[in-house]
């Protein structure tokens, strides 16, 4: 069984809409579980979450929690 690593974690805040945006860019920002601009939600920094915030980056602030 593999060793759990420590994983950090970010801020998450959607800074532009998504209209008329990609729909894979919608759908990333909704996974991240943001619904609304000016919202943030802080999200563990796995793999999956940094390559949603990396696709939808247009969109969104992220700062990193301590």
């Amino acid at each position: 069984m593999a060793k759990a690593k420590k994983v950090g974690q970010v801020k998450v805040t959607q800074i532009k809409s998504t209209n008329k945006s990609l729909a894979n860019h919608k759908a990333c920002v909704r996974g991240l579980g943001i619904r609304k601009i000016h919202q943030s939600r802080i999200v563990d920094a796995t793999p999956e979450n940094m390559g949603m915030i990396r696709t939808a980056s247009h969109l969104l602030a992220v700062e990193e929690v301590k």
